[in-house]
């Protein structure tokens, strides 16, 4: 069996922008920095009035299909990763086919079509379902189709708001593939939680402090899980590590977290003891409260040190470039931050053929997932084809007023009758709705 992963990459960014310092701070009556240093966000991306999960899925997928020249017949599988679903029977999968079909001679009657649901981490599980599918030799041929598509939206007033976004990311998944490979060996933390969720309600409920803290919990059991079956992880294995993006500030949260896990006992531990001390053991504590209060401690000093900032700027901080301009894309937000990362990685002249990523998956609920890839050698051709920095900067700057109409159009329980702020062009758009109130799709040229 060949290796298997993602062969090419496409990403659709809802098309408003909100500036968060400029726009949403002010009327918040709150400092800019609150969110431009503390959240590491300085705007937000929207769907537009007649664009949605299924128009930003089947844009990112219908882009991707004709850049590498791919029919219906091509795709075996499509497997749609959201928590934005308006549907609770139809799949949105269904729907983005629909579409595609309209732009292709052939259909995808013969490919096997789902809808995945686990919170964030469900973008990663649709890549693994079709690795596996791959690697059972059920795929004949043919390659799987996987896209993340949500819009995150938080409820009017709620702490989350700031970190809304909206989004899709479509991944090729094939034997012998030109972008990255995925690992056979994975990592898994997974535990009943309820730090966010929506009980048949469109806007999730979240206590805030404690999805950071199932969050970190979950990642340490999954990189623990990891290295039980492939081998310790060292800063030095890794050109960059991208992990799941609900804003970059828990990201940092989360690389403090598994920095100091991958030194404990190795030769950069020795080299840092002298200027912080070594890492505390819980054996040496008479109770966990006081190992606790000593972890903090040293995490505190080893933030500080040269080593640590060094790395963090070189493995982390290139992850992070879209997600600061794009806000939080649920399913599609660890994946947003490879290709961030190999897009830096692009731009710096980097040559990353062969070097390892450790991939860091999250959902609430709440699991995370760990594995590796190594990038291959049509990397840089791969990377090089995204066109996000266009649609980034082709973007309808929102006013607060215009952003207050937009979140009504998407919220399910208010009836709206806005205009789109702009002009589609050779693209999907949601046209209306039909007899049984199902959304309507079109192709615009």
């Amino acid at each position: 069996m060949n290796s298997v992963g993602i062969d090419a990459v496409a990403i659709h960014a809802g098309k408003l922008r909100l500036d968060l310092a400029e726009t949403f701070a002010p009327a918040m009556d709150e400092a800019p920095e609150k969110y431009t240093k503390g959240l590491g966000l300085h705007a937000s991306s929207f769907p537009d009035v007649d664009e949605d999960i299924v128009t930003m899925g089947a844009n990112a997928a219908h882009r991707l299909l004709d850049r590498k020249g791919l029919e219906p017949d091509d795709i075996g599988r499509i497997d749609v990763a959201t928590e934005s679903a308006f549907d609770n029977s139809k799949p949105v999968s269904t729907y983005i086919a629909g579409c595609l079909e309209q732009v292709y001679e052939g259909d995808f009657h013969h490919a096997n079509k789902g809808e995945r649901k686990f919170a964030c981490i469900s973008g990663t599980q649709s890549l693994d379902d079709a690795y596996n599918w791959i690697r059972a030799g059920r795929h004949r041929g043919r390659a799987a189709l996987v896209i993340a598509t949500d819009t995150a939206l938080y409820a009017r007033g709620d702490a989350g708001e700031a970190t809304q976004g909206a989004g899709a990311v479509a991944m090729l998944v094939t034997e012998d593939p030109s972008l990255v490979e995925l690992s056979p060996e994975q990592g898994f933390g997974s535990a009943d939680e309820t730090d966010f969720l929506k009980p048949n309600q469109q806007f999730p409920s979240v206590d805030g402090k404690r999805s950071v803290q199932v969050y970190l919990a979950r990642m340490r059991e999954a990189l623990e899980d990891y290295e039980s079956v492939a081998e310790p992880t060292h800063p030095d294995q890794f050109r960059y590590i991208p992990f799941h993006t609900p804003f970059p500030g828990m990201v940092r949260k989360a690389a403090m977290l598994g920095y100091r896990h991958m030194i404990r006992d190795s030769s950069i531990e020795d080299d840092l003891a002298p200027e912080i001390g070594r890492q505390p053991r819980i054996e040496a504590f008479d109770d966990e409260e006081q190992f606790m209060d000593a972890v903090r401690d040293y995490m505190d000093d080893l933030k500080e040190t040269e080593a640590y900032r060094e790395w963090y700027e070189g493995a982390i901080e290139p992850t992070l470039d879209i997600a600061r301009h794009v806000g939080n894309w649920y399913t599609g937000s660890v994946h947003v931050a490879r290709a961030s990362a190999l897009k830096r990685a692009l731009e710096d002249d980097v040559d990353m053929t062969n070097e390892k990523l450790l991939v860091g998956s999250y959902g609430s609920g709440a699991q995370a997932e760990i594995h590796t890839e190594t990038v291959r050698e049509g990397w840089a051709e791969e990377i090089g084809a995204l066109d996000i920095d266009d649609q980034l900067a082709a973007r309808y700057d929102i006013s607060f007023e215009e952003y207050e109409q937009v979140h009504d159009v998407h919220n399910h329980d208010k009836e709206t009758d806005f205009e789109a702020f702009t002009t589609p062009d050779a693209e999907f758009v949601l046209s209306g709705r039909g007899p049984m109130d199902e959304r309507v799709y079109e192709y615009v040229e």
